[in-house]
């Protein structure tokens, strides 16, 4: 290869090649069923103007101006499917109490099935609740959060409950996340019954062991790093291209996953499978990036249809990074819809300078 090419515009030179097949696999995410099993939760946004000093104690007395609420977690993942055209399934827990019923009147709304959603009075609906405040013309800035939580596990029988669910409802989706932030749906019972679909996408913010034989894993860089133990970046938070190789092939090791992609935010993502090289995929965005919140349940979300629909673990890989390249643009939990990627790969592959000739994208993206 020419040493004065950009091995970055090489890749999107031969991305062009696939523009069709991207196209069509995101037309056809409609036809997709997938089922969310989840860490459900609620998030909760209350803003306010600060009036002044509380008597009662050194803090800000804030004139409460709005409340928005919007789904978190496993429930954001699910939101993302849905958006994205999906037939959404969704099986988790909620507390009986106001955050709970919200979530499952949200699910009924974005016409996500909650019938697998078990409701346990022991304990409440995870949520976290961010309270901001802005003075007279200032920008409003987040000041406390207040997370309601409980830690203790589901009791057993709820767990085979759970179990009992998501088997009966393997034969009927094309494939299942398994969305776990840690807060108790995912137990041992769960998690053998969710990876009995040949199609089960893991997003787990830890314990990446427990999950030996998923079909692909999702960690983002800083995940990635606590499963192993090391560190995978230098002094001036760069990725060591080294390091991560032998990263991603440990991964696979321990998990015996069909691949392993990970997400490393400006630098795009890399995508490791059994017997290849490692495939380098750019970020889409750089520039435009106002807010990373649920921006991974989104990359699931799109690489997840791209593979019930018969894409490779590239294929997917590239319509996640391009989902995801969306979403950062807005503030807050968001999500994107089938036009809007279809507008974007558009609006992508028309600014990009061509080169002549052409390359496979998998080899081009080696050289990342």
């Amino acid at each position: 290869m020419d040493g004065s090419v950009s091995p970055e515009l090489i890749f999107f030179d031969c991305l062009q090649q696939y523009r069709q097949r991207l196209l069509d696999l995101i037309a056809d995410f409609r036809q997709a069923r997938v089922l969310v099993v989840g860490d459900l939760m609620l998030d909760e946004f209350l803003t306010g103007q600060v009036e002044r000093v509380s008597r009662e104690a050194p803090v800000l007395v804030i004139r409460h101006e709005s409340t928005r609420q919007v789904p978190g977690g496993g429930a954001n993942a699910a939101f993302n499917l849905a958006t994205l055209g999906a037939q959404v399934k969704i099986v988790g827990v909620v507390g009986d109490d106001a955050q709970g019923q919200a979530l499952l009147r949200m699910f009924e709304q974005a016409e996500i099935d909650p019938t697998g959603v078990v409701i346990d009075r022991d304990r409440p609906t995870v949520t976290k609740t961010r309270i901001s405040g802005h003075a007279r013309q200032s920008v409003t800035q987040q000041i406390v959060r207040v997370d309601r939580k409980s830690d203790a596990l589901p009791d057993p029988a709820r767990q085979q409950r759970l179990a009992q669910i998501i088997r009966h409802q393997v034969a009927t989706v094309d494939a299942i996340v398994c969305s776990d932030y840690g807060d108790g749906v995912f137990t041992p019972p769960v998690i053998e019954a969710a990876l009995t679909h040949p199609c089960s996408v893991v997003d787990s913010q830890r314990q990446l062991s427990h999950y030996v034989g998923a079909t692909i894993y999702t960690p983002n860089l800083p995940e990635a790093e606590l499963a192993l133990g090391y560190a995978l970046t230098d002094d001036l938070g760069k990725t060591q291209e080294r390091l991560l190789e032998q990263a991603g092939q440990e991964l696979l090791a321990r998990t015996q996953a069909k691949a392993i992609l990970i997400t490393r935010g400006e630098e795009g993502m890399s995508l490791f499978e059994p017997g290849h090289h490692s495939q380098h995929i750019p970020a889409f965005n750089r520039t435009d990036v106002y807010d990373v919140t649920g921006a991974g349940d989104t990359v699931v979300a799109a690489l997840t249809l791209g593979l019930s629909r018969g894409a490779t673990s590239w294929e997917a890989a590239v319509l996640g990074n391009l989902a995801a390249s969306i979403v950062v643009r807005q503030f807050g939990t968001s999500t994107t819809t089938q036009a809007e990627m279809i507008a974007a790969l558009r609006s992508l592959l028309k600014r990009r300078p061509r080169l002549s000739g052409s390359q496979n994208p998998a080899a081009a993206s080696r050289d990342l």
